[in-house]
C-alpha cells in the first residue's frame, strides 16, 4: 500500500470492554487477537457503580497499560455509562468479546443484539482459547484469596499487585 492509499483509509477500531479487576491471561488472549484485527483497540473498563471492586478503576487501568504495552495499538481508559455511547462518541464500529462456554454465548448474544439496535454497534465473537476457557477475574480472586497459585492465570505484574492487595488488612 503506498502512502497515499494508507492515509485514505479510515482506521479499524474496535473496543474490549470488561470490569477487568483484574485483567487475566485469558483477557490478554482476547485484546491480543483483537490487536492483529484491528488497527486501533481500545480496552475499556466499564464503571459499575453498584459494584465495588478489588482494584481501583486507576489501578485496573494502569495494569492493563502495562500488561498490553507490547502491542502498540491498544488504548486504556475507564468509561461509565452505556457501551454504546462510548461506541459512538469514538467512532468505534465494533465490539470483541471473549467466549469460554455456551453459558456466556447465551447472555453475551443478547447483550450483542441489544447493542446493535440501539446503534448499529457490532459484536465480533472470539472464542477463548481453550487453556483460558475457565477463567475469570472472580475465579483468580477467589483462589488467590485462599492462597491458591495463580501465576499461570496472570501476568506477573497483575500477580504482585494481586498478592499486594490480598495482604493489606
Amino acid at each position: 500500500m503506498t502512502g497515499r492509499e494508507s492515509e485514505e483509509r479510515p482506521l479499524r477500531r474496535a473496543v474490549c470492554p470488561g470490569s477487568f479487576d483484574p485483567i487475566t491471561n485469558g483477557h490478554i488472549d482476547i485484546i491480543s487477537r483483537a490487536s492483529r484485527l484491528y488497527d486501533v483497540v481500545h480496552v475499556t473498563v466499564m464503571i459499575n457503580k453498584s459494584k465495588s471492586g478489588l482494584f481501583t478503576v486507576e489501578e485496573r487501568i494502569a495494569l492493563i497499560e502495562e500488561v498490553t504495552s507490547a502491542y502498540g495499538n491498544v488504548r486504556v481508559e475507564a468509561f461509565h455509562g452505556l457501551l454504546v455511547d462510548y461506541c459512538k462518541q469514538r467512532d468505534i464500529p465494533a465490539i470483541v468479546k471473549g467466549l469460554r462456554a455456551v453459558s456466556d454465548f447465551d447472555y453475551e448474544l443478547q447483550m450483542a443484539q441489544m447493542n446493535n439496535g440501539l446503534s448499529g454497534v457490532e459484536t465480533l465473537f472470539v472464542p477463548t482459547s481453550p487453556t483460558y476457557s475457565f477463567l475469570s477475574s472472580s475465579l483468580v480472586k477467589e483462589v488467590a484469596t485462599w492462597g491458591g497459585d495463580v501465576s499461570h492465570l496472570v501476568p506477573p505484574t497483575v500477580l504482585e499487585a494481586l498478592v499486594g492487595k490480598l495482604r493489606r488488612p
